[in-house]
């Protein structure tokens, strides 16, 4: 009997077990509200549909044209987080959004786009007094003004007319019929994600390929994707830059190294002459002590000259070797800059990166050079021998006997 009543409580215990298990299997469907924002997972790419895992069991899918970029490349992969919007739900199906897009939508989900800040599709159909007139989802027409239309420094306005673009809703009036819209707001959103995903991968020392957006007098400002920071003149180039309009084009692509990246002040720093060979590399065998070479006066000062003796390099001739053993107030009295000229290496610096230089052919130069070569002469004559001195008095005796 005792045996029976084991196996009963037994089976009791494990098919409450087996109930307790089943009962949380279920889990209670989240639900969601037109219009609401939510962080979802992506679990699978196909070709039309990006499926998103919800959390709690739920899942959802948005269309895969809401995530090309403007070259038509998916800028998501599989384990990304991303930020959706609820659409609608069909057959249990969750429709999510990133923007509503014409025809998919009435006046209701537009009020709630409003709400809820979800952008939407529009066409910028003309241009009207102060900006533009948009039609968006389901045949209403909005306002954008031109100070919302486009990035910060917009072109032509006539280029956006005919184009569809991503518009948020900023004012809804009138149920519907008083809308304003913002598309800068959207492009704002749009680099600052993109601006977080390349704080995580740009470091100083990185070497990425730009395009050239602007040029000033102190530098020129580079785009590297959606970050745009500054590469100072005196990073242009190894060579001086004099006038930075002939170094640099507005479009061309460049190839810079991060420097600087100062991402709380949006101060981003980039030099191109670091992504190029350093003409200072193996200086010493190139342009060793005592050798002469070739090179043209790139500028004058108080105190010297500059000699170009390839591009990226320069030596300094300094006053006191100039003026042909005369003294000079000023550099411009014996050269004047372009001025091709020879000259001799008096010392390498390579860590500093300076080399000394002295006019070869100069008068103190051959005067040095003279007065070096009668010394090592000197040096290398064999003194005459005063003979010993058996020689010696032999020579007094012969002196007396003539006297």
């Amino acid at each position: 009997m005792e045996e029976d009543d084991n196996e009963k409580v037994d089976e009791i215990t494990e098919e409450e077990s087996f109930a307790e298990l089943l009962q949380g299997s279920f889990v209670e469907p989240v639900r969601f509200n037109p219009g609401q924002k939510v962080k979802a997972k992506i679990v699978k790419i196909s070709a039309e549909w990006i499926f998103l895992d919800l959390g709690a069991k739920s899942e959802g899918y948005l269309d895969k044209k809401e995530l090309l970029d403007e070259e038509g490349n998916l800028w998501a992969k599989e384990g990304d987080l991303i930020e959706a919007y609820f659409l609608s739900a069909d057959s249990n199906e969750l429709r999510f959004t990133t923007r509503i897009a014409g025809g998919e939508a009435g006046r209701r989900y537009l009020e709630e786009a409003w709400r809820s800040g979800i952008p939407v599709e529009g066409l910028v159909e003309k241009e009207i007094k102060g900006g533009f007139e948009i039609r968006i989802a389901g045949g209403l027409r909005g306002f954008c003004p031109f100070s919302q239309m486009g990035p910060a420094r917009a072109g032509n306005p006539k280029d956006f007319i005919g184009g569809h673009l991503a518009f948020r809703i900023t004012q809804w009036g009138e149920e519907g019929r008083n809308i304003v819209l913002s598309n800068r707001s959207v492009l704002e959103e749009e680099r600052q994600r993109q601006r977080e995903e390349q704080k995580g991968i740009l470091q100083a020392g990185t070497r990425v390929t730009g395009t050239i957006t602007s040029i000033r007098n102190f530098g020129a400002f580079v785009k590297i994707g959606a970050v745009e920071g500054l590469i100072p003149i005196s990073e242009i180039s190894w060579d001086r830059v004099e006038d930075i309009n002939e170094a640099l084009k507005v479009g061309q692509e460049v190839e810079v190294v991060a420097t600087k990246l100062e991402w709380e002040k949006d101060r981003l720093c980039f030099s191109l002459k670091q992504a190029l060979p350093d003409p200072w590399e193996n200086i010493e065998r190139d342009f060793p002590q005592g050798s002469r070479h070739r090179g043209t006066v790139a500028r004058l000062t108080n105190f010297g000259a500059f000699v170009t003796l390839r591009p990226g390099v320069d030596g300094l001739l300094h006053i006191s070797k100039l003026g042909s053993g005369k003294r000079i107030r000023h550099p411009h009295e014996a050269l004047e800059k372009g001025q091709a000229v020879e000259v001799k290496i008096d010392s390498v610096d390579s860590d500093s990166k300076r080399i000394s230089l002295s006019l070869a052919g100069s008068v103190q130069a051959e005067a040095d050079e003279e007065s070096e070569s009668d010394y090592s002469g000197y040096l290398r004559e064999n003194p005459k021998s005063m003979g010993t001195l058996a020689d010696i008095l032999r020579a007094k005796l012969g002196e007396k006997a003539k006297k």
